[in-house]
């Protein structure tokens, strides 16, 4: 077997996993490219339109140091653009890894649905994209230490939990005052982005009887704290309408519109 060939089986027990639960959303409906780190060599796996399972398609050297471990989507150049999820090989090693790889096909796929155009309808983003900041989504200067955000966030995520609707309103409310515009909409975007993914990932960890992710959800708060905060938020509003998760589109403007 061609080196290049060994994660071949491996590739292809996504295809099973997925098919399991891909009725959960229509994120897992799709098998993305897949892009195996090693040795700062980037080897990229696709399935093909007219194959039903993962081929290898080229490799590419690393336009940049990337960590062990990484867990990540992104376009690749060396790949027409494509929106790839990117892993190193420990992650085929258990479940949980597969789990991960669905987790960034949901990001995969909020890119080629409707990313860029509600991103684009944040001034946050937009002031980022005229000052050549490509980092903002992981750098924005977040107060989170702040305990005007703390407080009424705490309670936020608590009243998801316990669908306390009015307590919601009241708390996202408080934050958007506190916050103010950029920072609001940073949370939101994160809330929708980081917390859709990890929804999906909890669902599909439901069904296969493992336990959910809650990281984040613990202080002292930082961006992963958005992940479990969107994923309790869009848990609440799936349950009043099933359906609104199933368009993300619609899904962001409600979190948004508070």
């Amino acid at each position: 077997m061609k080196k290049v060939e060994k994660y071949i089986p491996q590739l292809n027990k996504i295809q099973g996993i997925k098919a399991q639960v891909e009725g959960i959303h229509p994120a897992l409906e799709k098998c993305y490219p897949v892009v195996i780190v090693e040795n700062d060599q980037l080897l990229i796996y696709d399935v093909p339109q007219e194959a039903n399972t993962y081929r290898f398609i080229k490799s590419a050297p690393s336009p940049m140091p990337i960590p062990n471990g990484i867990r990540a989507a992104f376009p690749l150049e060396a790949y027409k653009e494509k929106i790839a999820c990117v892993v190193t090989p420990e992650i085929f090693d258990s479940l949980d890894g597969y789990i991960t790889i669905l987790h960034e096909f949901v990001h995969c796929y909020q890119f080629e649905t409707c990313e860029q155009r509600l991103k684009m309808s944040l001034d946050v983003a937009r002031q980022a994209q005229e000052t050549g900041n490509s980092m903002w989504e992981i750098e924005h200067p977040f107060p989170y230490n702040g305990l005007d955000f703390i407080r009424p966030y705490a309670e936020f995520m608590e009243a998801t939990e316990k669908r306390v609707a009015q307590k919601i309103i009241t708390t996202r409310k408080q934050l958007k005052t506190y916050l103010g515009l950029h920072d609001f909409e940073y949370m939101v975007w994160q809330e929708w982005k980081e917390g859709l993914a990890r929804w999906v990932e909890n669902q599909v960890k439901k069904h296969f009887g493992l336990s959910i992710s809650t990281k984040g959800a613990q202080q002292p708060y930082s961006r992963v704290t958005f992940y479990a905060g969107g994923a309790s938020y869009i848990d609440y509003l799936t349950a009043e309408n099933s359906q609104i998760v199933e368009n993300i589109e619609i899904l962001f403007k409600k979190m948004i519109a508070t």
